[in-house]
């Protein structure tokens, strides 16, 4: 039902508004959560058509001693 919900929103925004969405999953990992490769392939194809993606790489900050970055 989530990924039903999720189609939706970006269909009504497909090429019409800016969306931003944060994952920490890859989204080569995506068609193992959606159960419906249907749904999974129509969801992608809407959001990674003409868009900038950001991957950010590197050790989580929330493992690094925070009293080491105060300034």
């Amino acid at each position: 039902r989530q990924a039903n919900d999720l189609l939706d929103v970006m269909e009504m925004r497909y090429q019409q508004s800016s969306t931003i969405i944060a994952s920490q999953i890859p989204t080569s990992e995506w068609y193992k959560l959606i159960p419906s490769p249907t749904i999974a392939d129509a969801l992608l194809d809407r959001l990674l058509h003409n868009s900038h993606r950001i991957e950010l790489t590197g050790e989580s900050m929330r493992k690094l001693d925070q009293s080491d970055h105060l300034a």
